[in-house]
């Protein structure tokens, strides 16, 4: 039995482990997707060279959690 916030072992192939995952994430709902994929990029920020050229594209920037006054 799965426990939260443990890590599990599973013996699955990679196909197997792949389509879980994505059934997994395509149960979440549009918010808790996006909440997951904000906290991925902020863990694991593209390196410069995965970045790219900039080609004007809409561009997400955390800010501190000091209140503006």
């Amino acid at each position: 039995m799965a426990v939260p916030g443990r890590p599990e072992i599973r013996f699955e192939t990679k196909e197997e482990s792949n389509a879980r995952r994505e059934r997994e994430f395509m149960a979440l709902t549009p918010w808790e997707r996006l909440v997951l994929f904000l906290r991925d990029i902020e863990r694991n920020p593209p390196a410069e060279h995965e970045r790219g050229e900039a080609k004007g594209n809409f561009i997400i920037r955390k800010r501190s959690h000091e209140v503006r006054g």
